[in-house]
């Protein structure tokens, strides 16, 4: 593991969330804070509150929502495995998405007709 051995006794939420890689930037991970889709211990969490081991994090993406549990603090981002060691993730499993059962065009067959587009959008609800 390449983090040093003396680990910070304070962390900001945002800067944790991005050092684990949770989110691309430190400002995805404020904005995030700012709108809402971060919980610290079950209450909303703002990107400047610090973290503490044992602490749980709620993250709300796109679709489901991942529980995190602090293991260790970090403040600096490191690769995916070290990183991996910092948390714990409670997150339940998904679900596997429901197969729609809408016909795929095969390739090369070029734009669908009207009248196939128009079938295209009944069956997805759009008509």
């Amino acid at each position: 593991m390449s983090t040093s051995t003396s680990s910070p006794s304070t962390v900001r939420i945002d800067a944790w969330l991005w050092a684990i890689r949770a989110y691309k930037t430190r400002s995805a991970a404020t904005a995030a804070c700012r709108a809402g889709h971060v919980r610290l211990n079950g209450n909303p969490a703002k990107a400047s509150q610090t973290v503490v081991p044992g602490d749980t994090i709620r993250v709300r993406q796109p679709g489901y929502e991942r529980i995190l549990e602090v293991r260790r603090l970090i403040a600096k981002r490191v690769g995916a495995e070290a990183a991996s060691h910092c948390f714990t993730d409670h997150t339940p499993e998904r679900p596997p998405m429901p197969a729609l059962g809408l016909p795929q065009r095969d390739r090369g067959t070029g734009r669908p007709t009207k009248k196939e587009r128009r079938e295209l959008e009944r069956l997805r609800g759009l008509r």
